[in-house]
């Protein structure tokens, strides 16, 4: 019998190192070595005690590691087989948002509350679905009350 071949992963990091430069020749690695892949389908949760390098992983996986300080210093991160690393910030905005996404650990910290959540949504939906902002406010409101939330 022929084996079905295993399907590419959605998402691979392969061998990541995140570091930070703390200026005086003082560099921190905060993330050394880490590699996972998630198939699709699949669910990962990465644990680990804080200041293991959760959020520094998720940051560096997104490309929003503060600029100046923090850069990955080696590895691959691969979205269904494209190297985010290589990508220039104005391919990775194309990405965030519709490819991928990140829910931060403080909400408070993460909208804006000058703005409705569906005004949010809809800034999302305009930049990478190209919609007019009647449309795209017409979509978000569908998506949440597709989850319940009037």
């Amino acid at each position: 019998m022929n084996a079905i071949p295993a399907p590419a992963p959605l998402l691979e990091v392969r061998d990541l190192q995140t570091t930070f430069d703390l200026g005086r020749n003082i560099q921190i690695k905060a993330v050394d070595g880490v590699s996972f892949s998630v198939q699709p389908g699949e669910t990962l949760a990465i644990v680990g005690e804080s200041g293991s390098g959760k959020s520094v992983t998720s940051l560096s996986i997104m490309g929003l590691l503060p600029k100046g300080t923090g850069r990955i210093t080696r590895g691959q991160i691969l979205l269904r087989g494209r190297d985010l690393v290589t990508l220039p910030e104005r391919e990775m905005r194309k990405v965030r948002g519709k490819d991928i996404g990140m829910i931060f650990q403080e909400p408070m910290t993460s909208l804006n509350p000058v703005h409705t959540i569906g005004h949010q949504i809809a800034e999302v939906i305009i930049e990478h679905q190209g919609l007019s902002q009647a449309k795209a406010q017409e979509r978000a409101i569908e998506m949440l009350s597709l989850v319940g939330i009037p």
